[in-house]
């Protein structure tokens, strides 16, 4: 008998007896705090698992099945020309305007196309830290100063982060080349432009699907938003049309899908969510089981599901239980925070930036969650700091990121963001 084993299986038995044992159910917080976790786990099951991460699932998907590699190692390859590179990754992750997790299976079918790891973790960041919407509304609410840093520093992370894993990582760099040497180049079964085409479609959907309520009436993002369902439909049903000319999808199966999506729309409450179930579902049903480049997209949509999906609820329930959601405590008061985030000190900075990094912000609602921070007293340095570390990191997203990167890269890659915005913050808590 190995004792050691034998060891560490009791070891592991008496701390879920102890836990439980002494579990503090009855205790205010500790309900409070489980009571948020289901709460904010509820949450985001019904504004993001069908809106957000079906869709990137599928783009992800789309990414392995219908992109060949010779494109993405063109313009994200570690040999690529850098200044491309980093520039295609950071562009392309500001456009997406996703959160930490949504962004996750996108850069994992970049990455695992052959992407560099350096633009690939540009795109990484630059997806949930810059959005134009978001910048907007942070210099509207909180001041044009911070709007501008706000634009200004997630712009330079992006590429400095990049750089800076390309470079502590660069004997896995070197390896890339030598794999990417050794592929062949493959042929693209479509044109470039209509890939350009089908993906634009596909993230357009994403985008409009999610566009958030700003704090106007009027306007353009307001007309926008007020259109939004409008649009999305459009683009679904041009998306349609790709998938039966292009790709070679069965028309009459096309048809039905299309009348169960808009029946969903239109008779359900809360129609937009079903229409997305109903229409995902059949895409799914087209897909699965066939044994040619849709049939692959299915694979690889699945896969990326399977994998990231029980990692992020996980993750959410864990923020949940510690942090709870915007408004309401987990196991740890609200009031601590605020008070470890006054002034400019490098440690509130410090903190600012490391509970940005657990806590899980949706597009845009650090906004408001900051203007609540900066009336109990949060310093402007802390400020920006949780601004630059928040949307760019959360809990859950670091759970999915070690097991697509290591716990080496993934270390790294969040000590980076949060060392960078703590100095970033420091120095503008000091200047302004």
């Amino acid at each position: 008998m190995d004792t050691r084993k034998e060891l560490k299986i009791f070891a592991l038995l008496a701390l879920c007896f102890a836990g439980l044992y002494w579990l503090p159910v009855g205790q205010i917080r500790f309900d409070n705090a489980v009571t948020e976790a289901l709460e904010l786990s509820k949450w985001y099951a019904r504004e993001h698992v069908v809106l957000c991460l079906l869709p990137a699932f599928w783009i992800a998907g789309a990414i392995g099945a219908f992109v060949s590699k010779a494109s993405v190692m063109k313009y994200l390859g570690p040999k690529a020309p850098k200044p491309v590179a980093y520039v295609v990754g950071s562009v392309s992750g500001c456009i997406l305007a996703v959160c930490s997790c949504t962004v996750l299976p996108l850069f994992a079918g970049i990455y695992r196309m052959g992407a560099g790891l350096g633009p690939a973790s540009a795109f990484l960041y630059s997806g949930p830290a810059i959005n134009a919407l978001a910048i907007i509304m942070t210099a509207k609410i909180l001041g044009i100063h911070l709007g501008i840093a706000r634009a200004i520093g997630a712009v330079v992370f992006s590429v400095i982060i990049g750089v800076t894993m390309a470079v502590i990582f660069r004997k896995e760099e070197a390896a890339q080349v030598r794999k990417a040497a050794e592929t062949p180049v493959e042929e693209p079964a479509h044109p470039l432009w209509q890939t350009a085409v089908f993906f634009m479609l596909q993230v357009g959907i994403l985008i409009f699907a999610n566009w958030g309520k700003g704090t106007e009436t009027t306007g353009f993002f307001a007309a926008v938003y007020a259109a939004k369902w409008w649009i999305t439909s459009a683009l679904a049903v041009v998306l349609a049309v790709v998938l039966w000319r292009w790709f070679k999808f069965v028309g009459w199966k096309l048809l039905a899908v299309s009348a169960v999506t808009a029946i969903a729309g239109i008779l359900l409450p809360h129609g937009a969510i079903w229409a997305f179930v109903a229409a995902v579902l059949g895409l799914a049903w087209m897909t699965a089981g066939r044994d040619d480049e849709a049939g692959e997209w299915f694979a690889q949509s699945w896969g990326f599901a399977k994998q990231i999906m029980p990692l992020l609820l996980a993750g959410v329930l864990v923020a949940g239980l510690l942090l709870g959601r915007p408004g309401h405590e987990g196991l740890i008061p609200s009031e601590w925070i605020a008070q470890l985030v006054g002034g400019n000190s490098i440690g509130a900075n410090l903190f600012a930036s490391v509970a940005g990094a657990l806590m899980y912000f949706a597009t845009l609602t650090e906004v408001p969650i900051l203007q609540g921070l900066i009336g109990s007293g949060m310093g402007s340095g802390p400020a920006l700091t949780l601004l630059l570390a928040g949307p760019a990191l959360s809990l859950p997203s670091m759970i999915v990121l070690n097991s697509i990167l290591g716990w080496r890269k993934t270390t790294v890659y969040v000590g980076l963001v949060i060392g960078m915005a703590t100095l970033t913050g420091w120095l503008y808590g000091f200047l302004f």
